[in-house]
């Protein structure tokens, strides 16, 4: 192993105690024990019995809480979960230290075989949405519907403000950075990623920033923390070199399941010209762009995400008579819609139009 390495980290049963992961009001959280692996599961009781299952993959350096506002928003239309990825949130890091978009897809499908809830909502975002297409590409029986927020697919011409996460996955940058960034405040380091992953930083409300602040402070306490975001970044380049059968957009075009997808044009790490290059690799797609947001969508527009959603589900028929009875607008038409509900600012107005065989919608100016 070069010096420039991080270290493996010791086994997660010698790991030290650090402050407990925050839980929002009506969420739950609990650990699955898998081969290979322990996840943390965040869960939300849904409104009513018999609501279809989703399941909800975070993106590099997040965790379930980046999907909370937005499974608040569809407590009445699925029973969602979210899970915090191996090295990730709460969980520990995998046993034999993979961090590879396979492995996180391997952990998705486990969790999935395990809960024994059948095909599934999926969502995902960045990191996660690479993950997840790999899942629904591979084990089609899992996924009824996939929902993408700025999925972390391969870009030829990487934007500028991307390129500093992309350094990660070389040997020693992540070192040089953490000695570059020791004097760094908790909640300077939080400023300075909302500043990266939203398209509006103010609006974050001053409550969601502190807890923002609160879990920078804990996960800096665990001696992993920089070893599971440095792997799983050089695991996410790695998949972008791979070709044949393995090649992300090759699986994209796999995907069966109806794909909702969902790009901010103000996304500073996937690249806003990328929608119509999914749109025209998932075979039965839908586009939502959002001019307004950045790459985190589901937490900046969780109300309008939620309506889309709904839309597209009801649409597809793969709401089971219960998605899209709660909340936001119920369109049976065929044509794509979103609802901008309660969004201050958002543009509700949605603008509609049909394009290189996608449905797309545009919400705001």
């Amino acid at each position: 192993m070069s010096s420039t390495e991080l270290p493996l980290v010791p086994p997660a049963t010698v790991l030290p105690k650090v402050a407990p992961v925050r839980v929002g009001e009506g969420e739950r959280l609990r650990s699955v024990r898998l081969p290979g692996i322990t996840l943390t599961v965040r869960s939300r009781p849904p409104a009513r019995e018999g609501l279809p299952p989703a399941l909800f993959v975070h993106g590099l350096g997040g965790s379930s809480q980046n999907w909370s506002a937005l499974m608040e928003q569809l407590e009445g239309d699925v029973d969602g979960e979210a899970l915090d990825l191996p090295g990730f949130g709460d969980s520990p890091p995998p046993d034999d230290g993979n961090y590879s978009v396979t492995a996180h897809a391997r952990a998705v499908i486990r969790l999935l075989d395990a809960s024994g809830r059948g095909a599934v909502h999926l969502f995902g975002n960045s990191l996660g949405g690479a993950v997840s297409t790999r899942v629904a590409a591979v084990r089609p029986d899992l996924v009824r519907t996939l929902t993408l927020v700025s999925p972390a697919l391969p870009e030829i011409r990487v934007q500028r403000s991307a390129v500093p996460t992309g350094l990660l996955a070389l040997p020693g940058v992540t070192a040089l950075f953490t000695r570059y960034s020791k004097g760094w405040t908790a909640e300077q380091r939080v400023r300075g990623v909302t500043a990266l992953c939203y398209g509006d930083p103010e609006r974050v409300s001053p409550e969601g920033f502190q807890h923002a602040v609160e879990e920078m402070e804990r996960r800096l306490q665990l001696p992993y923390f920089w070893d599971a975001l440095t792997r799983s970044a050089r695991g996410l380049v790695n998949a972008y070199t791979l070709g044949g059968q393995h090649a992300l957009w090759r699986q994209a075009e796999r995907v069966l399941a109806p794909t909702l997808l969902v790009y901010g044009g103000r996304d500073q790490l996937v690249g806003f010209r990328m929608a119509q290059k999914a749109a025209r690799a998932f075979r039965d797609s839908r586009l939502l762009t959002l001019p307004e947001a950045g790459h985190v969508a589901m937490m900046e527009y969780p109300e309008t995400v939620a309506g889309a959603f709904r839309e597209f589900a009801v649409d597809n028929g793969a709401s089971d008579g219960s998605v899209g009875s709660v909340g936001g607008s119920e369109r049976r038409d065929g044509s794509a819609g979103a609802s901008g509900e309660g969004n201050p600012g958002d543009g509700a107005d949605a603008a509609t139009a049909s394009g290189d065989g996608a449905d797309t919608t545009t919400v705001g100016s």
